[in-house]
């Protein structure tokens, strides 16, 4: 793994675990660096600072066109939904938006049943999508920026993931939309939001469900994370929304320290973002990752459990190559 990463890792500290049902939560913190000034998804467009549109009347599916009136970059996070125009879309990759720029960007339908204009722009949905989803998503793009330098998804797959989604929580839509899983399971999630409270300092969250570490998502600024907070509480608790089960399993400190050692073993590619900066991908034996970096910042870090991982499985036990502390 690159030096530059490695020692971002080197410099996160884990708080203590916060828990609800079978989701837990370490806050994540990182004193590494906030040089990089942007804004998030949701302030661009409450300042109507971003431009959002089909690629043209006729649309193509895997790809829109932003335009970013702001004089700073505007980063768009991996599993953003887009809502409205002729279907609703998720982002395949953290963008960060060059200022006063145009920008072509990968995405994914994650409503299937329509595509016919509601719309002329996109707004911001408030919404990321299921941790589940991004992890589907996220592995076939991998595959694709890596053989071909397209951040392309497998549509089929993503279109598989919303409807497991819907099955499990037994939400109807009438065009497969995740967005109507996420309206009909309101309430539910802002009993998670409520739990999970965001902490000062704070820019970022190791999740786990039933004691496993399932993600991992880190951004550099704290006021960025604050913007980002609820949305990704929500888009991980749909995965741990299964009924009759309730039962908290046991984590420790040790399991975030173990988790850092593995990922750093992990084999890496370095690609040209879409915007500004350079985009890494990840994978060891259990988690893939990726992370957006520029100007030698890491803007964006995520991992998942890798979805051929043993899900019986056990982590092995690791000496601990950082002196990782709890802040």
């Amino acid at each position: 793994m690159d030096d530059m990463i490695v020692k971002y890792f080197d410099g996160m500290k884990f708080g203590k675990l916060q828990q609800f049902g079978v989701l837990g939560i370490i806050p994540v913190f990182n004193r590494t660096g906030e040089n990089q000034e942007y804004l998030t998804l949701k302030e661009a467009m409450t300042k109507n600072l971003l431009k959002i549109t089909e690629l043209n009347d006729s649309g193509a599916v895997p790809e829109l066109k932003v335009m970013n009136y702001a004089e700073i970059p505007v980063l768009i996070l991996d599993g953003e939904e887009l809502m409205g125009a002729k279907q609703n879309r998720i982002v395949n990759t953290s963008i960060l938006l060059r200022e006063k720029f145009e920008t072509i960007i990968p995405v994914s339908c994650v409503e299937q049943g329509r595509w016919s204009y509601t719309s002329k722009n996109f707004q911001d949905s408030d919404r990321i999508a299921s941790s589940n989803l991004r992890n589907v998503k996220s592995t076939s793009v991998k595959k694709s920026v890596e053989s071909s330098g397209e951040y392309l998804s497998d549509q089929r797959a993503v279109w598989d993931e919303v409807h497991k989604l819907q099955d499990k929580m037994e939400v109807n839509s009438p065009t497969s939309a995740m967005g109507d899983v996420y309206d009909a399971k309101k309430i539910d999630l802002q009993e998670f939001v409520k739990a999970f409270e965001l902490m000062e300092g704070q820019k970022g969250v190791l999740v786990f469900v039933d004691g496993k570490i399932i993600g991992l998502d880190v951004v550099s600024n704290e006021s960025a994370y604050k913007d980002l907070h609820e949305k990704l509480i929500k888009s991980y608790a749909l995965d741990s929304m299964v009924p009759n089960n309730d039962i908290k399993s046991n984590v420790n400190i040790d399991m975030a320290n173990e988790f850092i050692e593995e990922i750093l073993k992990s084999n890496e590619s370095k690609n040209e973002s879409v915007g500004y900066g350079f985009d890494y991908r990840f994978a060891s034996q259990l988690y893939t990752g990726s992370s957006l970096v520029y100007n030698n910042e890491v803007i964006h870090v995520s991992f998942f459990k890798s979805i051929n991982a043993d899900d019986n499985g056990e982590m092995k036990r690791y000496n601990t190559r950082a002196n990782l502390r709890q802040y």
